[in-house]
């Protein structure tokens, strides 16, 4: 299976973003004006990736540069997410980002690759990359053990210290899921029990079916952590079929507008917002940053934030940007 684009054609979304001045989309200057970027990206179905690519094209258009963005048919499409790889590294670029499906899948194509190498939202294996002669150039991604824990503080503010607490997971062997468990778990030392983990693989329905278990069985639960959006709505889903809406305490994390709407409407609790456009802002820049010589941290932390009924409006508002003030770190090397 290949990779999906949802707009322009099925195969490529290639966006030109240049100025009228400039004279065709070719070039291979070291400027940002023209530089030629390319994106492989996980399935846009989930509105996080969806967002994602709209943070890629809107940051190439400002910077006028020229973007390639292709997103994975499903979270299980890792062949189709090399392939598309393939095909852009073919043509040829200034840049790569990439948002692996896992932690190994793009390493094949990527090994060879001289251009800088872009590492966005889910980590590739660093040891492996490097076994294979990949070099990436940064990693843009969440602190997602910070991310866990922040999820456990809000939670302990929502059960009382005898709770049971279940945790949603997402696929097996995921890394982002896996540290965001492993946070929530060691922020929840002494403030309730931690139930599960119990594996979703990112899906509504998936995380639903493990929520009517957990809610109605033997011994109940009185909250969930479900390591993204979707999965957290699947839960809410379950709580207001079974009558339990506000008895359970659902918190997610990701801050996609289904998920701050649910916020907004008391049946979510809470969601740990991090910000896909941002993330995908800060890739662009890196990259034409790095086309242009200069000096990129190893590794650049995105903002994360705590949202509740509290601040839910401001969010809201400010979608697709942060819901508080973050300090871009790439600004001034692009600015010169």
């Amino acid at each position: 299976m290949g990779p999906r684009s949802s707009w322009l054609t099925p195969a490529v979304v290639v966006v030109c973003a240049l100025a009228l001045a400039m004279s065709g989309c070719g070039g291979e200057n070291a400027s940002s004006h023209g530089a030629r970027v390319a994106a492989v990206i996980k399935p846009l179905e989930n509105p996080f990736f969806a967002t994602m690519r709209a943070g890629l094209v809107a940051t190439a258009k400002q910077h006028m540069a020229r973007i390639s963005v292709r997103a994975a048919l499903a979270l299980q499409d890792t062949a189709g997410q090399a392939s598309a790889l393939e095909s852009l590294i073919a043509k040829g670029a200034n840049c790569y980002i990439v948002n692996p499906i896992d932690q190994s899948n793009l390493i094949p194509p990527l090994s060879g690759v001289t251009a800088p190498i872009v590492n966005i939202d889910s980590p590739v294996d660093r040891s492996a990359a490097g076994a294979a002669g990949v070099r990436i150039t940064t990693y843009i991604g969440t602190d997602n053990i910070a991310a866990g824990r922040l999820a456990a503080e809000a939670m302990a503010g929502r059960v009382s210290p005898r709770a049971r607490v279940a945790v949603i997971a997402g696929m097996p062997g995921d890394a982002g899921s896996t540290a965001r468990t492993q946070g929530f778990i060691e922020g929840a030392r002494g403030r309730f029990t931690v139930v599960g983990p119990v594996a979703a693989d990112f899906d509504r329905r998936q995380a639903h079916d493990a929520a009517v278990e957990l809610i109605s069985g033997p011994k109940g639960i009185d909250g969930i952590f479900a390591v993204n959006d979707e999965m957290a709505l699947g839960a809410v889903d379950a709580a207001r079929g079974l009558g339990e809406t506000g008895a359970v305490a659902v918190i997610g994390m990701d801050g996609i507008p289904e998920a701050l709407a649910a916020v907004r409407g008391g049946e979510l609790s809470a969601t740990i917002a991090q910000y896909p456009f941002t993330m995908a802002q800060l890739g662009v820049e890196a990259c034409l940053a790095a086309n242009l010589g200069k000096t990129i941290p190893p590794t650049i932390r995105p903002p994360i934030q705590l949202v509740t009924r509290r601040n839910v409006e401001r969010a809201q508002r400010n979608l697709p940007r942060p819901v508080e003030h973050f300090e871009d770190p790439l600004a001034g090397l692009l600015a010169g």
